[in-house]
This record gives structure tokens, sequence and C-alpha cells, in this order.
């Protein structure tokens, strides 16, 4: 399958319902395992295009649009702009989905939806609904001067006269994501546009900057707290990829990943840091090699 089909579900939030799209892409069978790929905070589904259409040979692969973001509705109340909201959403998914596990790739914040979901507490004997964990780039400590980084940019409504110079405008931001041609990078960029008239902007709600830009150092400890209790309850087999030259997930960070908990297998990639963008083909397969049952 060359694209993916368009499909939404009604989720709920704090004001009533709001729809989030997601991307599915046929695995080769119609019992075909399910693998559910997570983008990053100001990203959307398609980024895992490349990803996609190599596991379809194996997976039927969902791709979500987090509410907010691509093809789903923007919330009426900016403070469910957060992971704990993300992860009633994905519960939701899953429903619709009606598979007992499902493996999973997240980016960054995709990564944190993940670890969400794979610790919440299960009555004795229910497995996980996550039966293989790919976290990418993110870890349970994150470092606040990349959250004061992507600030900087995230909730900015620039308007570009076309999805070329919108493109490049990404790119300038983007530096972390490791090289990459220009074809390359125009198919990441493009979706990450919307028609406005006679002009573009970004795909996303320009709230989701407001919960974000709250977060102070106090909060970021709190949280990090949080995080590791739940990463400390992963049971699943878990890979942890990083960008080499990460400025949001520490080297102390990711080997402390690999001593505890799930006790993560670790792939560092040269050259590259937050986040990979799991297109190009050594990526895809640290990826597949790892999710191989």
């Amino acid at each position: 399958m060359t694209q993916p089909q368009l499909r939404h579900l009604n989720c709920l939030d704090a004001t009533g319902l709001h729809r989030m799209a997601y991307w599915e892409w046929a695995g080769p069978t119609a019992d075909a395992p399910v693998l559910v790929c997570v983008h990053g905070l100001s990203r959307q589904g398609r980024d895992f295009d490349a990803l996609a259409r190599a596991m379809s040979s194996h997976y039927r692969v969902i791709c979500p649009d987090v509410v907010g973001r691509g093809q789903s509705d923007w919330l009426r109340q900016p403070a469910g702009y957060q992971v704990p909201g993300y992860v009633a959403d994905m519960v939701a998914l899953l429903a619709r989905l009606d598979v007992p596990q499902v493996d999973w790739v997240g980016t960054s914040m995709g990564g944190l939806i993940g670890l969400g979901l794979a610790a919440l507490p299960r009555p004795d004997g229910v497995p996980s609904p996550i039966r293989r964990l790919v976290l990418n780039d993110v870890g349970p400590a994150i470092r606040f001067e990349a959250l004061q980084r992507i600030g900087t940019y995230l909730g900015k409504a620039p308007r570009f006269a076309s999805v070329a110079e919108g493109a490049a405008y990404l790119r300038g931001i983007s530096a972390g994501f490791g090289p990459h041609s220009d074809e390359e990078w125009l198919a990441l960029s493009t979706p990450m546009f919307a028609a406005d008239g006679d002009e573009w902007r970004l795909h996303y709600d320009p709230a989701i900057a407001l919960p974000f830009a709250a977060i102070t150092p106090e909060l970021v400890a709190a949280g990090e707290a949080a995080l590791w209790a739940a990463y400390d309850q992963l049971r699943c087999p878990t890979l942890l990829i990083r960008g080499a030259d990460s400025d949001l997930l520490t080297a102390e960070t990711a080997r402390a990943m690999t001593q505890r908990g799930p006790h993560a297998r670790l792939v560092e990639l040269p050259g590259v840091g937050h986040a990979p963008t799991l297109i190009h083909d050594d990526q895809v397969s640290i990826v597949r090699e790892f999710l191989s049952p």
C-alpha cells in the first residue's frame, strides 16, 4: 500500500467530544499485528510515511494525528493539550482497533504517550496494551533548556507564500533532525501545512503552546519523578533510540534507562540530534529488527 486511508474517531474531553484523525496503512492480511506510530509535539502522523510503508509488509500501521494537530480537531480548552489527555485518546483508539496488544513507536511526545499508556495499572493477569515499545529520543528526564529552545518557535503562527517557503522555515528550526536531501525534506514538510486562502499556515493549533509555556524548572523536576516511576513499571521490551547530539535526552539519562525499569536496549545515532525522523534505511532497520517477532 503506497498511501494510507484517513479515518476518524470520537474522543472525550472536559468540554465534550472531539474527533481524532488517524492514518491507516493496511497490512498484508486482515488479522496482521498492529503497529501504532505517534509523532512529536508539533508534528503529525504523516511523519511516519516511510516507516509505515516499510513496516506494512508485516503490520497494519496506525499513525494518529494527536488532537490539535494535522486532520484532528482543535480543543476548545487549550489546557487539555497535555499527555494524560492524549493517553485517554489513545485508549479510545485501541478500543476502535479491537486488538489485544499493539507495538508502539513514539517520537518525543509520542514516546511519552506510549510510556504513559504502557504504565497504566491493570488487574492481575491482564497484559499491557503495548507488546513492544520504541522510545525515539525521549525519556523520563527532559532537559529544561531543550524545552526552552522548542518554546522559541512553538505556537507562533507564521504565514507562507508556498509550501516550499514553509519547508525552508521548518528546516531552519529542525537542525536536530539530521541531514536530509531536499526531496526527503519536502516529503516530510508538505503535510505540515494547511492552505489558508492564498497562503499556507502550520497544521497545528497555536494554542498547544499555552500549557507548554507554563512549564517551569520546578514542574519539570516534579514531572521527572512521576515519569521515572512510570518507567520503572514497564515490563514490555523497550528500545531507546537516541540522537547522539540530542539536547533533550542526555546520554546520562539514556544510560540510566538501560539499567532500570525495562532495561531498554539503547541505540545511538551519530550526527543526529532531537529527534531522528526514522525515514532512512538504517533507522528503519533498527526499528524493524527490534519489532520482529
